[in-house]
């Protein structure tokens, strides 16, 4: 057995988005910012209404997937497809962009805080353009498993996990890279041995409390990059510990990006552009 241990670790810095969102990002602050799939991590955080209020107008993406997961507060989707829907605490969306989609995510709050992270999933060539598809999960529907050995509470939404003999799968379904996703939390200094075998890279978002991978000190805020092995080996401090668990089979290919369009080529690039300006890109 061959234990994960800590690769890189990658900050959050402040930045904003959308139309003033603030926001901390980690993963794509730049183009050696990204773990392969993995191109981006925001999280949003704020009980101030000026730091989100203006939200996320209609916006285009095309060749990769978006994720939103929020654990307080209530965000309205609106796409291209016609979906609309309310994702409240808890709740997670999931958008395959593929060839083109154009949505808005708006606060649905005037007050209170809104807390919450988005997730960019790149996909390979061959998945670039197909049809836009859409998911939305209610907290309810997210199986929460329980660990008795460690009192840890593992959120599972997407991925399949081996734990205790048993196996678990998370509800989304469809996607590209079968990308394990995770919400873990962990009771004070107690430690969880995570079966987490193969080629698989990822990361480990620390966002409450104090805790380690392996035998290193996790940070705040930071995206602590893994390296390949068999278990990850994770560990609260006095206060607990709340994290965010992410893994997937890298792509190896080429990236060219420009804002919401990320494809292999930069002659696709430019072609998202043209179809985006000429009505096309959906």
């Amino acid at each position: 057995m061959i234990e994960r241990t800590l690769k890189r670790r990658i900050p959050a810095r402040e930045s904003r988005d959308g139309a003033g969102v603030r926001l901390l990002r980690s993963l794509g602050r730049s183009a050696q910012h990204r773990i392969d799939p993995f191109l981006m991590l925001d999280k949003f955080f704020s009980d101030n209404p000026d730091d989100y209020i203006a939200g996320f107008p209609a916006h285009p993406h095309r060749g990769f997937e978006t994720v939103t997961y929020m654990l307080d507060g209530r965000m309205r989707h609106r796409d291209h497809l016609g979906n609309e829907a309310v994702l409240e605490s808890g709740g997670v969306q999931w958008m395959t962009a593929g060839r083109g989609v154009i949505h808005e995510e708006m606060p649905e709050q005037k007050e209170g805080l809104m807390r919450g992270f988005q997730l960019w999933i790149n996909l390979p060539a061959a998945e670039k353009m197909t049809p836009a598809r859409y998911q939305e999960l209610a907290a309810e529907q997210i199986p929460v498993i329980e660990d008795p050995a460690s009192g840890a509470r593992l959120k599972l939404i997407a991925g399949s996990l081996e734990l205790n003999g048993q196996t678990h799968a998370g509800p989304v379904s469809g996607i590209s890279r079968d990308p394990l996703m995770l919400d873990l939390r962990l009771p004070p200094h107690m430690r969880l041995q995570l079966p987490l075998a193969g080629n698989r890279a990822g990361f480990v978002y620390l966002f409450e409390g104090s805790g380690r991978l392996g035998e290193e000190p996790l940070n705040l805020d930071e995206a602590a990059q893994f390296s390949v092995g068999d278990v990850l080996s994770l560990q609260a401090g006095e206060q607990g510990a709340a994290m965010l668990v992410l893994a997937a089979e890298p792509i190896g290919e080429p990236i060219a990006q420009y804002g919401p369009f990320v494809m292999n080529r930069v002659e696709e690039l430019d072609q998202a552009i043209e179809d985006y300006q000429r009505g096309r890109l959906v």
